[in-house]
């Protein structure tokens, strides 16, 4: 036996019995994704729920008056309720965002997020809001950095993992807040997004609020460049449209370290 055979048989044996270590995916993603241990519910089809734990969002287009008027109606898929988007309230100002948009009640810096989505008809637009400031677009039919899943105007999603009008979308969302020392600002936010199990943003710094303030807390700040060491809710646009939310769930987090991968 030569010294090359001996070396491969060697190298075989040892591999053969060594366990390579592979990434393990996130627990409980995507579409019917059970609450996590230390989550909250924020929104489970109960009426009571919605009118307990969100309110609408107090920004310069508000126009809608409580209680929410977001509707709650049967589910598509014949199991339980889900609230809509399309906010039925006369003061609502015919869709505009900020007119009607619903924000938790509850405020969060770091975190982790499950929100699930159906859009009724093609165009059907609405957002999720991390920290009432960086949006997650819910957009049909818009493929570019300012349609569905993108980090809105920043970061560009893989269009194909969206499922269609009619059918439910899942977003699972790790999140940390900006870091300030002394008032200053020394570290950008970040996100990591999985959609419909699928990991579209991975620890992606998140540079400003786009929008202005019509959009978010801190978006009329120099730009949206301008946020302040503020904790924010999870916001829902209200745009018109009928875009359908259920199953919603936030766990807070303390990410001490600048990465917000599963």
């Amino acid at each position: 036996m030569n010294s090359l055979t001996l070396l491969y048989i060697l190298f075989s044996s040892f591999f053969q019995n060594t366990k390579i270590a592979t990434p393990q995916p996130p627990s409980n993603i995507g579409v019917g994704a059970a609450k996590i241990p230390g989550a909250k519910m924020y929104f489970d089809g109960d009426a009571n729920c919605l009118q307990k734990k969100w309110k609408y969002w107090n920004g310069p287009r508000l126009s809608a008056q409580m209680p929410i008027k977001w509707p709650i109606v049967k589910d598509p898929d014949g199991s339980g309720a889900v609230m809509s988007s399309k906010d039925p309230d006369p003061n609502a100002s015919k869709g505009l965002y900020g007119s009607a948009d619903i924000v938790t009640k509850d405020e969060f810096r770091d975190f982790r997020a499950h929100v699930e989505f159906l859009i009724r008809k093609p165009g059907g637009n609405s957002g999720v809001y991390l920290q009432n400031r960086y949006e997650i677009q819910v957009l049909d039919g818009d493929s570019t950095s300012h349609g569905m899943a993108a980090i809105i105007n920043e970061q560009v999603a893989p269009y194909f993992i969206y499922k269609g009008p009619g059918k439910w979308n899942a977003y699972d969302i790790n999140f940390r807040a900006a870091r300030f020392q002394d008032g200053k600002l020394v570290e950008q936010p970040r996100v990591t997004v999985y959609f419909n199990g699928v990991k579209i943003h991975e620890d992606q710094e998140i540079r400003q609020v786009w929008g202005g303030p019509n959009s978010g807390i801190d978006g009329g700040n120099d730009g949206g460049k301008g946020i302040t060491d503020t904790p924010g809710g999870l916001k829902l646009q209200s745009e018109g449209h009928e875009v359908l939310y259920r199953n919603i769930w936030i766990k807070k987090l303390d990410l001490k370290q600048p990465n917000t991968d599963f």
